[in-house]
């Protein structure tokens, strides 16, 4: 191990010295032995608590002469060797993933997906508003009979809880409001028979929906 940082700090020098190119090819030949040495007797997958590393296969290096492009890869190749090698072949990498720079790709990513949010909510919004004008168009529309426009739901409720469970005392009262012809005739039966012998909330949501659908009998 020794020998292979003396290797990498000779070549250091040797490219800030500008020595000759096969001084610093024989160098180079030299470190890659030594790497393919320690490759055969360590094994090839080293990790430490952090994060795993797979060592490369060392690179060869053609023997023609080195120009400006091949004194740049050897520049490459030390910086990417000099890493400090422990006895137990494991490499001290420290990596924090939380400090990584997002790229320029991940930006467009996070843009697209807050757009399509965007899109999303401003869909539902719109949902939103065509169901309440829905909801207030289908609360305003004219009902002919009662009975019929009263659903199984709304029907067992007001005959719980508006008429204490009296199913006959409902359908009485049903077909006496269907047969008045003007809601103030109905409106006037329903507070002297219903709201006051019951003792009917005007508060409870019941209440007001049973006095609207009366209402829309005769809209």
């Amino acid at each position: 191990m020794e020998r292979i940082q003396t290797l990498i700090n000779r070549l250091q020098e040797q490219v800030k010295q500008n020595a000759d190119v096969a001084h610093m090819q024989l160098t180079v030949q030299l470190l890659q032995a030594e790497l393919n040495q320690l490759q055969k007797s360590s094994a090839r997958t080293l990790g430490t608590s952090k994060v795993a590393v797979v060592l490369p296969t060392p690179v060869t290096i053609a023997a023609a002469p080195l120009g400006e492009r091949h004194a740049e890869e050897v520049e490459r190749v030390i910086s990417t060797s000099a890493v400090n090698l422990k006895s137990n072949s494991q490499i001290d990498i420290h990596f924090d993933p939380m400090n990584e720079i997002p790229t320029f790709s991940q930006y467009n990513v996070v843009k697209e997906v807050n757009e399509i949010m965007g899109r999303q909510e401003s869909l539902n919004d719109k949902l939103k508003e065509n169901r309440t004008e829905v909801m207030h168009v289908i609360k305003d529309t004219p009902i002919r009979d009662l009975r019929k426009a009263i659903g199984i739901n709304d029907r067992f409720v007001f005959i719980n809880e508006l008429f204490r469970g009296d199913e006959p005392m409902y359908e009485r009262s049903i077909k006496t409001i269907n047969g008045f012809t003007i809601y103030p005739e109905a409106e006037y039966w329903m507070n002297r028979e219903l709201k006051i012998k019951l003792g009917w909330d005007d508060t409870r949501e019941n209440v007001k929906h049973f006095y609207q659908l009366v209402k829309r009998r005769f809209s």
